[in-house]
């Protein structure tokens, strides 16, 4: 029997089933924050073993997995050094933004499977070096984006495939934070050298990522692209927090906006922001021609939608509005199951993962909207086919 109403957009959630017996031997690449996420998830997994990690600065890895309980890890300066030692199947790239790609070739042309957190790097040239290496690799390459893994997401995607709100010719994306400059875990997400993209790199990279795989991902044909960083240099900003030096410090964007011409002639809206006098820059919207649907914002990206979602229709000449509740959270966060499906995929045993396939035209995005912003015009998007 075919599925009517609400019921049409829901998805199965299976139990898992995890065969011990057959172990993932893990290194972790960089101890910072992020890494704290992935080992604590990884470690709740009877399948994987955390063999190695690594990280530049001196002492910072020994006192890293002392406090996560873990034992007789080995332990190296560089993820070079990490890596040309073996014993492990996979790598987790928890470093800084600048070094992603680095990290993630150098393990993939040594055979290693890799779980490159997000952003997937810096610039389009080092995800087209990245999709290369993988391909050559045959290894598996998952991108760090665990919103994908959430419930509301999912439905958001159910939604527009479905073909309910017909063919789509408009989205308007973004958020951010009123006050939320990632500061409290050091400077590297701010120093134009570690970070290089700022708020694009650590939220709008999941904005643009909930719609564009809600589409299809389609490619961006052209960006014309807007960035400042009025917030992060106002020396009262960081001032206020009791770190006045971070305003010299300060070398990414807090604030982006873009207008991308895509494939199959639809318009997207972008702007994100670090901080803003805003409580939002608006909800998300995609308009179709059959329907339109609207995702509420959240305060703080949080890989969620910020309430339950509306699609708008007319109907036998009447306007039509259909609520779809917020899903309550799963058993798990969506970080476990970003890293299970990683996993998995490693053991070949099904699994999910975000493909470089898809993530690459993110990322092209956000390096459009710098180029565009440093040339002050509209430019033209070139993937090349790899």
């Amino acid at each position: 029997m075919s599925k009517t109403g609400l019921d049409a957009y829901k998805f199965d959630q299976t139990k898992e089933v995890i065969d011990a017996s057959k172990k993932v031997r893990v290194g972790i690449i960089g101890t910072g924050w992020i890494a704290e996420a992935h080992v604590r998830n990884l470690k709740s997994m009877p399948d994987v073993e955390i063999i190695s990690g690594a990280d530049l600065i001196p002492g910072k890895a020994e006192k890293f997995f002392e406090e996560a309980g873990l034992e007789n890890v080995k332990l190296y300066p560089s993820h070079k050094e990490l890596i040309d030692a073996g014993g492990i199947d996979a790598v987790c790239v928890c470093t800084y933004n600048s070094t992603h790609a680095e990290c993630a070739i150098y393990a993939l042309e040594h055979g290693l499977h890799v779980m490159l957190e997000k952003p997937m790097c810096v610039t389009l040239e080092e995800a087209v070096a990245i999709r290369k290496a993988e391909k050559a690799s045959g290894k598996v390459l998952s991108i760090g984006f665990q919103p994908r893994y959430d419930d509301n997401m999912k439905m958001v995607k159910q939604i527009v495939q479905s073909g309910a709100l017909g063919d789509i010719y408009y989205i308007q994306t973004g958020g951010g934070r009123r006050h939320g400059i990632p500061t409290p875990f050091g400077t590297t997400f701010i120093e134009a050298d570690k970070g290089v993209i700022g708020a694009m790199g650590d939220i709008g990279c999941y904005s643009l990522d909930m719609v564009l795989n809600a589409i299809g991902y389609p490619k961006p044909l052209t960006v014309s692209g807007y960035t400042s960083d009025f917030m992060g240099k106002d020396p009262d900003f960081f001032a206020s927090e009791g770190h006045p030096e971070y305003t010299d410090i300060f070398g990414v964007e807090d604030f982006a906006a873009g207008f991308v011409r895509l494939e199959g002639g639809i318009i997207l809206d972008f702007r994100i922001a670090w901080a803003m006098h805003l409580d939002t820059p608006g909800d998300t919207i995609i308009m179709g021609k059959k329907g339109g649907l609207r995702i509420p914002s959240t305060e703080c990206w949080n890989g969620t939608i910020g309430g339950d979602l509306k699609m708008y229709q007319r109907i036998a000449g009447k306007d039509v509005v259909t609520t779809f509740p917020m899903m309550p959270p799963r058993e798990k966060s969506n970080f476990y199951y970003k890293m299970r499906g990683f996993i998995d995929a490693v053991k070949g045993e099904g699994g999910t993962t975000v493909s470089s396939e898809e993530i690459i035209i993110n990322q092209a995005i956000i390096d459009a909207i710098i180029k565009s912003n440093k040339l002050g015009r509209e430019i033209t998007v070139e993937i090349p086919e790899i």
